[in-house]
């Protein structure tokens, strides 16, 4: 490896390793901004006005139903790209 790529390798590990040096010592736990939505919503007092028709048993079985919607839309849409790329590509007839 040349002297390049070592200065390529050590920067990228350092930008990974930033926010584990600044948040470890915090005692703070991470939260992500749909928690941080959710509480700025609930503070204004909003009622919902309506309920959820089913409620996922556990927390696992949400995370499995949201990895089977991604996987099921990644699938729908990169059919469509191949099928519109396949349709203008020319043929050798």
């Amino acid at each position: 490896m040349n002297n390049k790529h070592l200065i390529l390798v050590i920067t990228a590990i350092t930008i990974l390793l930033i926010p584990f040096i600044f948040s470890s010592g915090s005692g703070k736990a991470i939260v992500g901004s749909d928690d941080q939505a959710a509480s700025a919503i609930e503070n204004t007092g909003y009622q919902p006005w309506y309920s959820s028709i089913w409620e996922p048993p556990s927390s696992e079985i949400e995370s499995l139903l949201f990895a089977a919607q991604a996987a099921i839309g990644a699938i729908i849409l990169f059919y469509v790209l191949f099928h519109y790329r396949s349709k203008n590509k020319p043929r050798n007839n």
